[in-house]
Parts: C-alpha cells; sequence; structure tokens
C-alpha cells in the first residue's frame, strides 16, 4: 500500500482514536457491573491481488457480564478492486485503485432489555473521495424512550452541519435495514449515509467539512449508546425475553450475510474474515 496522504491519515487517526475512547468506556461499563471483561486485540495484515502489501488492521473483541460479544473493529486497506468488482464502487469503474479506512463496531448485548447496536464510519478513496457511515439500534425489546433518545442524538449531530441530513439519513437507514425477504426492519432505525463525496473548495462540500460531519456521528454514538446500557442492564429478565432476543439475534444474521456492504466488501477485498464476521451474534436460533 503506498504512503497515505494528508487526508488519509488524519481519518485513519481519528478512527483508531475513536476506537480507543469506545473500547475504554465499554470496558468502564463491565467493571460497573462488577466484571474485569477487557478488548482482545488482534493485528491482522492483507496482500492486494499482485501480492504486494495491501494494509490491514485491528480486530478487537469483549466477551463480557454486559456485552455478551462485542466487536470494535478498525482497518486501514488499499490496492486495487478485482475488475468485476469495480464496476460496483463509486469512482472505481475506469481505475480499480482504491483505498478505505474505517471503524466498524457491533454490540450483543447479554441482557434482552439492552439493545444492540451497530456503528460504522469509513473514508474512501478511488477516482473520487467521499465518507459514508451511520448508526442503528437494534433492540430485541423496544422501548419507545430508547429509540428516542438515539434518533434525538443522531439529529442534534446532522443538524450542525446541514438541516437536510437527518430526514435524508434516516430514511436511507429505513430503507437500507430491512430484510426484504421477512419483510421487516432490523431494528428502530438510526442514520445511513453513502458518498459523501468531497469536493474543492467552493465546488460543495469539502473533506474538511464532511469529515467534520462524520467525527460528529462518531461522537454522538459514543455519548448516547453508553447511556442507554446503562439505563437498562440490570433490568431483570425471563427465559421468554431470552428467546425473543435470540430470535430476533437470526434475523440480524441474516441481513448481514445477505444484504450488508461492509461485509461484501470486506470479503471482495481479502479483509479478515474474522473480523468481517465479528458483527454476527454469538447465539442465535431460527424455528
Amino acid at each position: 500500500m503506498t504512503e497515505l496522504d494528508d487526508q488519509q491519515q488524519a481519518a485513519r487517526d481519528w478512527f483508531e482514536s475513536l476506537r480507543d475512547r469506545i473500547c475504554a468506556e465499554f470496558e468502564a461499563i463491565e467493571r460497573e457491573a462488577g466484571s474485569d471483561a477487557a478488548f482482545d486485540y488482534q493485528r491482522w495484515e492483507r496482500e492486494d491481488p499482485e501480492g504486494a502489501p495491501g494494509g490491514g488492521g485491528v480486530r478487537g473483541l469483549m466477551k463480557g457480564k454486559v456485552f455478551e460479544k462485542v466487536g470494535v473493529n478498525v482497518s486501514t486497506v488499499g490496492g486495487r478492486f478485482s475488475e468485476e468488482f469495480a464496476r460496483t464502487i463509486h469512482g472505481a469503474g475506469e481505475d480499480p485503485s482504491f483505498f478505505a479506512t474505517g471503524i466498524s463496531l457491533v454490540a450483543h448485548m447479554a441482557n434482552p432489555h439492552v439493545p444492540a447496536v451497530h456503528m460504522n464510519t469509513r473514508f474512501l478513496c478511488t477516482t473520487r473521495r467521499w465518507f459514508g457511515g451511520g448508526a442503528d439500534l437494534n433492540p430485541p425489546i423496544p422501548y419507545a424512550e430508547d429509540t428516542a433518545d438515539f434518533h434525538a442524538r443522531l439529529r442534534a449531530a446532522c443538524a450542525a452541519h446541514d438541516q437536510t441530513y437527518y430526514g435524508r439519513f434516516s430514511k436511507w437507514a429505513e430503507d437500507y435495514f430491512f430484510i426484504p425477504h421477512r419483510g421487516v426492519h432490523r431494528g428502530v432505525g438510526g442514520i445511513f449515509y453513502d458518498h459523501l463525496e468531497c469536493a474543492a473548495p467552493g465546488e460543495g462540500a469539502t473533506f474538511e467539512e464532511n469529515f467534520a460531519f462524520t467525527r460528529d456521528v462518531g461522537e454522538a454514538f459514543l455519548d448516547v449508546f453508553p447511556k442507554l446500557a446503562r439505563r437498562r442492564m440490570a433490568t431483570p429478565f425471563n427465559e421468554a425475553d431470552r428467546a425473543r432476543q435470540l430470535e430476533w439475534r437470526g434475523r440480524y444474521a441474516e441481513f448481514n450475510l445477505i444484504y450488508d456492504r461492509g461485509t461484501l466488501f470486506g470479503l471482495k477485498t481479502g479483509g479478515n474474515v474474522d473480523a468481517i464476521l465479528m458483527s454476527l451474534p454469538p447465539l442465535a436460533t431460527w424455528e
């Protein structure tokens, strides 16, 4: 992988720093619950199709008392897409060279009353440069208060940059996180955005503006989700609640294996399989 330019390095540094703060907060929640669980970090490297170094990443995984399984991954990769896959990627149809850096997080909670959650933000470079990502809440047992607080925090992050963002990106999440073969949504939504292109000054949103928004999405997640986890983690639950959670997790697995863009991107670009599939729940049921 070639040396990173200033924009690529800045994005990489931010994603890695956000990872560190999220993991520290999640470990603090475990300690509050009387657990000494901590993240285990596994570094991985990849080669591009020609055998040259293609970057890599770090998979962070924790299994504890509150977080039955949570993965927080960061990766920075580059090289060339396969010709077939390049045609499906924004800006790569004529030149398959690419760079991608980002953070991806999925938390499956031990208590069915605590919502599972997904968050991902990323920066990609082909012949174009853009940010994408978002966060969505996936409760087996929804609480209107939790849903409202989650959306309100993301709405505030969006409003600080563009008054149209929340309406557009929450609708995008509603459409994207839908399981067609089940006819149901994966959860209670959030925001999802992609191809937030970086333009030259005076020609549209710049790298600095889009990067600032993406940072605020990460900050919003770090602010709101730990509050929801602490709110519900001591709620009593029964076997029926657990059964509901395990059935819902099956739906989550179906979406990630069949429809999720990030899963496909990771597998198509030679990413670490264990890191890519860390989004799958530790236990699930199908009838």
